[in-house]
């Protein structure tokens, strides 16, 4: 445990100022990891590619959090906050420029392994930092502060970066993430005070929650949520460009109206995760189920197709707190590595939805990557459920 927790309880002034500029890192963090979404159209134009390979500069970005999320961030939590905040966004600054500079495909894949690294010690260590701020009380709130950077790079970031590709390039875009990345740290620097790191403990005693088998099934539950979640996401603007037949210039538009509403989500999430995690997870994965469904039922009748995103759209964003905090709760002993974990994991599951959708996408053709999302989303509620009955059993 961080020493920063006998912090928590009594709440001083600077922990919300502290909680709200992470928010802030996370929305650069997840425009730069999302972006790709809303340019991949443009940028296989750009590069000669298809559509399904652009798709898999996704699956590599999550492929590496996976993988190397959990050493590193075991490495790492011991470092003092505010310097290992700093020294990521410079890691992400450094990357957006190189891809902005990418003259190739591969130059491009390498410009997004760089801030995949980085990504999972931000979310491991942000999110524990911002629950022994808040107190045991209110760590699901303040979690969920941190992660309505996700909601607002949904809301604004993806698409205002799509928009912007589409009026300047996609690699102003990633000239634009560049200096944002930039700017945050400056602010961080100027506002958020030094914050202790963990107490240095190795990994192999850290790892020990890897024999908790509720543990592993929360993480295994994560995969599943989100290999759900972007086999549709990674292809929406597609989606929209292809079966509702938007014009590529309004692209942006939809997806800031769908993350526009995933701050509702972020909200019902972070209240109800404190309450019944493995509830809320089924909940939200039913909805995502018949969110996607219903976007590809009602992609030519765009009232229907604003509704369909909407409940797509407010479950999305839900199980990104949701699927944190279930994780992080299961380890009280451990958890910033079971945060980086669950990243790691909910990487493992958006690079199979990468996969997953692109494959849908080549066999059956872009509208069936809602139906294969939904497919996935059902078994997770499924799982969860049975999840539920059987710890309330024990």
């Amino acid at each position: 445990m961080s020493s920063s927790s006998s912090v928590a309880a009594g709440q001083p002034p600077g922990s919300r100022i502290s909680t709200m500029i992470l928010a802030i890192a996370a929305f650069v963090i997840v425009t730069t990891e999302f972006l790709m979404v809303g340019l991949l159209p443009a940028l296989a134009r750009d590069l000669s590619i298809s559509v399904s390979t652009a798709g898999q500069l996704v699956t590599l970005f999550a492929v590496v959090v996976m993988v190397f999320g959990p050493p590193l961030t075991a490495r790492l939590a011991h470092v003092e906050r505010k310097r290992l905040f700093l020294g990521v966004l410079a890691l992400f600054a450094a990357s957006n420029a190189l891809a902005a500079l990418a003259p190739n495909f591969w130059v491009l894949a390498l410009a997004r392994i760089v801030p995949a690294l980085a990504l999972p010690v931000f979310w491991g260590t942000a999110s524990e930092t911002a629950a022994q701020l808040a107190g045991p009380k209110r760590a699901g709130r303040a979690v969920a502060t941190v992660y309505l950077g996700i909601s607002a790079a949904m809301l604004l970031g993806i698409p205002l970066g799509t928009i912007a590709g589409d009026a300047i390039g996609w690699r102003g875009a990633f000239w634009a993430l560049a200096m944002l990345s930039l700017l945050v740290a400056v602010l961080l620097q100027c506002f958020m005070p030094a914050l202790p790191g963990s107490q240095r403990v190795s990994l192999a005693q850290q790892a020990r929650i890897l024999r908790d088998p509720a543990f592993v099934a929360h993480v295994l539950l994560s995969v599943a949520v989100f290999t759900a979640m972007f086999t549709g996401y990674t292809y929406l603007a597609e989606l929209l460009e292809k079966q509702a037949l938007v014009p590529a210039a309004q692209v942006g538009w939809w997806l800031m109206g769908f993350g526009a509403v995933g701050l509702l989500g972020n909200w019902l999430g972070g209240i109800w995760v404190d309450r019944k995690p493995l509830a809320a997870t089924a909940a939200f994965s039913a909805l995502l189920a018949l969110g996607m469904l219903a976007t590809v039922v009602l992609a030519r009748q765009h009232a229907g197709l604003v509704l369909a995103l909407a409940i797509w759209g407010i479950a999305n964003t839900a199980l990104y707190p949701i699927c944190q905090i279930r994780v992080m709760k299961s380890a009280p002993q451990a958890q910033a590595l079971a945060g980086t974990i669950n990243v790691s994991a909910a990487n493992g599951g958006i690079a199979l939805g990468a996969v997953l959708g692109g494959a849908s996408i080549s066999w059956w053709g872009v509208a069936s990557v809602g139906v294969a999302g939904a497919a996935v989303a059902a078994v997770a509620a499924v799982a969860a459920l049975v999840m539920a009955r059987r710890f309330v059993q024990r």
